[in-house]
């Protein structure tokens, strides 16, 4: 069985869009709430490994892209969360099982007032210590 078809098959009823940029490169739009057992089933049962997360503000919500590689097939999976609620925009920590998300999730926090449930040490990164609460310099004014 391919990867891709395990994927889909582990994945199920999580799999709210699947988008093939091309045979290599795939998106999966999941509920936020399925971040960790998606994360989980990617890494644990699939034998993917976490690359980085990337976030961004678009006009529908807060956008995180959580990119998984499979090295052996060469294969990119990126599972995409939205989070509609701009006010306060949360997400389960993937740290706890991905200890090198921990300085990512920070970096999207202070940069887009994502708040990660569970995460070990939301604290600043980037931003200078005197940089104004709420105010997220990725976020988009509206």
């Amino acid at each position: 069985m391919l990867i891709i078809d395990e994927v889909k098959e582990k994945l199920g009823e999580r799999i709210i869009s699947w988008q093939e940029h091309n045979p290599r490169r795939i998106y999966l739009t999941i509920k936020k709430e399925d971040i960790k057992e998606a994360a989980r089933i990617l890494f644990k049962d699939l034998g993917f490994r976490f690359i980085i997360a990337s976030a961004q503000d678009k006009p529908e919500g807060l956008e995180i892209l959580y990119h998984f590689g499979f090295d052996k097939d060469g294969i990119i999976l990126s599972l995409r969360v939205l989070i509609e609620d701009k006010k306060s925009p949360e997400v389960d920590s993937i740290t706890p099982m991905f200890p090198a998300s921990e300085w990512i999730e920070r970096e999207i926090w202070e940069l887009l007032g994502i708040n990660f449930k569970g995460h070990p040490n939301l604290k600043r990164l980037l931003l200078a210590d005197n940089w104004p609460e709420g105010k997220y310099p990725l976020r988009h004014e509206r």
